[in-house]
């Protein structure tokens, strides 16, 4: 059966197809008109012999959306197209004989033309002529309909790729939870003998951790404002765990709030600088947190005063936030680890705020 998104023309289509007919019309009207071996400019009225020439277009311009629907409906693509192409000429001979009848018929009786122009056609194949201009259109016909199929295969391959790319950020993000999970739950263990108090503190923020992580499931980006709040949550399980020895400092443009960043982007970036950065600090552990506008970039940096960067494999929060990043923004986003004077570390993130 044909498709009806291709076998249907819209009305700017209709009026493209009246247009051209009318116009190719025109041109052979004028034509006629001077040409020296016809009419030329003497006082014999050409009226019926134009309008005769406007009919048989005009015919054309009728036919052409019944041809469009042909060449819909008996696609060379499909099977059997060693019978479809018969049928196609016959369908065609059909057509070229219906338009000469029309057009002798209009020249002998609506323009009282010689009945001789009847025979006359008949011997220049005019018939002939009108099967040409059928497989012109038939012709057109296939090769809109390839355009729009051409459109449709890509309209569902960017649908595609949008779904893949939202299924791979979905993966990479359920890899996110587990890891904080059993990190988080190895701090409560942890504390379970020395701070039973601050073990239930701890178990009440993990709470609300994990029904925003539940409730924004979903999002691949939100603004720095919910990033931020949730970031927090996890500072405060951080400080319980560090007993006092934990110190977090926030320096956040307030022009940056409202940007949208990937979910969960800064907690393992902070986890990571607590695990092999603050925790290993001499005395009091020290993170800071930063965001600001740097050209068409957001910047995001945490900085802590532990031993520096190690020659270690990146662990699973690093690895995966660069890869949500390379989904979500490709080449425009980053995120760097480096060692800043004084033995300490700090990772950078960039991301376009044009995304």
């Amino acid at each position: 059966m044909a498709d009806s998104r291709t076998s249907r023309l819209s009305g700017r289509e209709l009026a493209i197809i009246f247009v051209f007919w009318t116009s190719l019309a025109t041109l052979s009207a004028v034509n006629q008109l001077l040409d020296p071996r016809g009419y030329g400019f003497r006082l014999v009225s050409p009226a019926g012999s134009i309008a005769t020439t406007y009919l048989e277009w005009w015919l054309w311009a009728g036919f052409t959306p019944f041809i469009f629907w042909l060449s819909s409906r008996f696609s060379i693509e499909r099977s059997k197209w060693i019978v479809r192409i018969p049928a196609l000429v016959a369908i065609g001979c059909l057509v070229a004989l219906c338009v000469s009848l029309i057009l002798g018929f209009a020249r002998t009786e609506i323009f009282e033309m010689s009945r001789f122009t009847r025979l006359r056609d008949i011997g220049r194949f005019r018939f002939v002529n009108q099967l040409l201009v059928y497989f012109f259109v038939l012709a057109a016909g296939y090769a809109r309909e390839y355009f729009l199929r051409d459109q449709e295969r890509q309209r569902e391959a960017i649908a595609l790729h949008a779904q893949l790319a939202d299924a791979r950020l979905d993966a990479l993000r359920a890899q996110i939870n587990p890891h904080f999970l059993f990190n988080t739950l190895n701090a409560i263990a942890a504390l379970v003998e020395r701070d039973p108090v601050g073990v239930r503190r701890m178990i009440a923020r993990l709470g609300d951790l994990l029904r925003y992580t539940i409730d924004s499931r979903g999002a691949a980006t939100v603004p720095l404002r919910e990033e931020l709040d949730f970031l927090q949550r996890y500072i405060d399980i951080m400080e319980i765990r560090f007993q006092g020895r934990l110190h977090t400092e926030l320096k956040i443009d307030p022009d940056t709030l409202e940007v949208p960043v990937p979910s969960l982007v800064l907690q393992p970036i902070v986890e990571n600088a607590l695990e092999h950065g603050a925790s290993r600090a001499a005395g009091e552990g020290r993170i800071e947190i930063s965001a600001h506008r740097d050209g068409g970039g957001l910047v995001l940096s945490v900085r802590d005063n532990g031993p520096g960067v190690r020659a270690e494999s990146p662990g699973v929060g690093l690895t995966n936030t660069r890869a949500r990043l390379a989904q979500l923004y490709g080449g425009d986003a980053s995120l760097t680890l480096t060692s800043v004077p004084g033995g300490r570390a700090m990772a950078t993130i960039i991301i376009p705020l044009h995304a």
